[in-house]
């Protein structure tokens, strides 16, 4: 029996989204419907079909992983095969991955595949590999190459090794009969030269001791102590900015500016006191500033010691008229006396000569008496007023006279030596343009003021026009000369505290230390009174190079009969 099925109609509904990203809707959808499939026949024949595509499709991803894992594994190992690190302390731990030293604790660096260590050939000949070698190791010297590298022990960078000269006779490369020749005394740590050992050794960074050979411990030539020769080829001098200039003989001028004070000349201040009790009847003087000259009145004192003095005298002079007719004389030579010392006794209380002549032809007791300036100035103080009263001693007026005035300026004590009576100073006042004034030094005072450690030197000026006032600055200019002598850069000279030395060149790279004797320095110029001669070159710049350099060499040969051969390899 025979029918024909005819399924219901199949409504599809497809993904937009994966019906755009496929290409081809139409295909889809007549896979889905099984109208397209042909009946159960088709049916057999689709799932056959997808059975086959999905066994293609999962084989050609799985051949797609395994090609990708296969090329992630090769750049993995590649990676691993470049990338290693090592401690920049101890080169001889590597890793395949960063991290700490455990030796040291330090960050490992990457190790670069151009850093490989330079190696000569074992077939070239030993004169000729040297003749070739141009680089070798600072810490191994014994480590050269033709070429540049790094160093197979420590992993440091080669330098460029000199052919003349070498800066440090174990760190060039000997050849086999060079080698013979030198001694090898002993060897030091590369760190701390106060470390040495008989034999050679490694330091506690796995670093190799560094031979010391007898030419080494030989260059001394009579250096201060602690210091020795020091030769440095051309390449080291351009390296190390080793700059020399001559000495040269001949005088160091030059002129100390300072700030001189304006004062008054002390010779020249007069200060007016009572010798009697009274009070202040009149005031003649009225402020402070105000300009008084001699004999002028200056105030009107009432004193009963005054009045009694008064009376006493015109007494006596009555009395002494009586004795005139006296037939003998050493009466009247009495009288005379009694006269004359009661006259002085007013003189003495500063009563003036008229009010006493006024006082014998008027033969009247005055009620004051008036006193008179003792000199000529300008009243600098002033501490009494009308109606006070005053006792001795009491200070009424400061009178100055600023005709003469002193200038004085402070010099350091260094300077202060150079300084002698009668030398000419230059003065300027910024106050005054062009009106400069010439001085001579007139006194040096003998104490030294311990706070600002410098010494006063005073100059005397005329003042008439009183142009100068106490309290004013003016700009003090005073030379020096110094004698003839030898004058070298003031940064040659190596200033210790305890002593002063130079590096001089002694030509063919050798410098040596000296100890010198130093005068004065003053604008960038120093004085040498021994230790240099002129037309010897002295280095100004990389001089401290040289020091360490020096210092580092002259430790070597001092630590050399402290090594012990029955030591551990190190001994201090």
């Amino acid at each position: 029996m025979k029918y024909a099925l005819e399924p219901a109609p199949v409504k599809v509904e497809t993904n937009a989204r994966h019906s755009r990203a496929s290409g081809n809707p139409d295909l889809l959808q007549r896979f889905l419907d099984p109208r397209f499939r042909g009946g159960d026949a088709g049916f057999v024949c689709w799932n056959k079909f997808l059975a086959k595509f999905l066994q293609g499709f999962f084989f050609a991803a799985l051949l797609v992983a395994l090609s990708g894992a296969a090329l992630t594994g090769c750049d993995e190992s590649n990676e691993a095969g470049a990338a290693q690190y090592h401690c920049p302390m101890h080169p001889t731990y590597v890793s395949d991955h960063p991290g700490d030293c455990p030796i040291c604790g330090m960050r490992l660096v990457p190790i670069s595949k151009q850093a490989a260590p330079a190696k000569i050939e074992k077939k070239a000949a030993p004169e000729e590999a040297a003749k070739a070698a141009k680089y070798t190791c600072p810490m191994h010297p014994e480590v050269v190459s033709d070429k540049p590298g790094r160093c197979p022990k420590c992993g440091m960078d080669l330098v460029w090794a000199e052919d003349e000269k070498c800066s440090d006779p174990g760190a060039c490369a000997p050849s086999e009969g060079e080698a013979k020749e030198r001694k090898i005394l002993f060897y030091r740590n590369p760190m701390d030269p106060t470390i040495t050992s008989p034999t050679p050794a490694k330091d506690s960074m796995g670093m190799d001791y560094v031979p010391v050979y007898e030419e080494q411990a030989a260059l001394r030539s009579g250096a201060p102590e602690g210091l020795t020769d020091v030769m440095v080829g051309e390449q080291g001098l351009k390296l190390a900015g080793v700059q020399t200039a001559a000495a040269v003989d001949g005088g160091l001028g030059y002129s100390v500016r300072t700030v001189g004070t304006v004062t008054a000349d002390e010779t020249r201040v007069r200060h007016v006191h009572t010798k009697v009790s009274g009070w202040v009847e009149k005031l003649y003087i009225n402020f402070t500033g105000q300009m008084v000259r001699k004999g002028e009145p200056i105030l009107s004192l009432y004193s009963p010691e005054l009045l009694a003095s008064q009376e006493e005298y015109l007494r006596v002079r009555e009395a002494v008229a009586r004795f005139d007719d006296s037939a003998l004389p050493e009466v009247k030579r009495g009288g005379e006396q009694l006269v004359e010392s009661a006259r002085r006794r007013l003189e003495l209380f500063d009563v003036p000569a008229g009010f006493i002549d006024k006082l014998e032809s008027a033969g009247k007791v005055q009620r004051t008496v008036t006193l008179l300036a003792p000199s000529t100035g300008y009243i600098t103080a002033k501490q009494i007023y009308e109606g006070q009263q005053v006792e001795p001693g009491m200070e009424l007026f400061t009178v100055t006279d600023l005709s003469k005035i002193w200038v004085e300026a402070d010099f350091y004590e260094y300077e202060a030596r150079l300084v002698t009576l009668g030398m000419k100073a230059a003065f300027t006042m910024p106050y005054y343009p062009g009106e400069d004034l010439t001085g001579k030094v007139a006194y040096v005072y003998p104490i030294l003021n311990t706070q600002s450690r410098t010494l006063r030197v005073r100059f005397d000026f005329d003042n008439k026009d009183l142009a100068l006032k106490p309290g004013m600055f003016v700009n003090v200019d005073l030379p020096f000369e110094i004698k003839a002598g030898v004058v070298i850069p003031d940064s040659a000279v190596m200033d210790t505290g305890v002593r002063q030395v130079v590096y001089v060149d002694a030509g063919e790279g050798l410098f040596t230390p000296r100890q010198v004797k130093v005068g004065v320095r003053h604008g960038g110029k120093a004085q040498i009174l021994s230790g240099v001669a002129a037309g010897e070159r002295v280095v100004i710049k990389g001089n401290f190079l040289l020091d360490s350099e020096s210092r580092i060499r002259a430790a070597i040969p001092e630590a050399a009969p402290a090594a012990n051969p029955d030591s551990a390899g190190e001994s201090r």
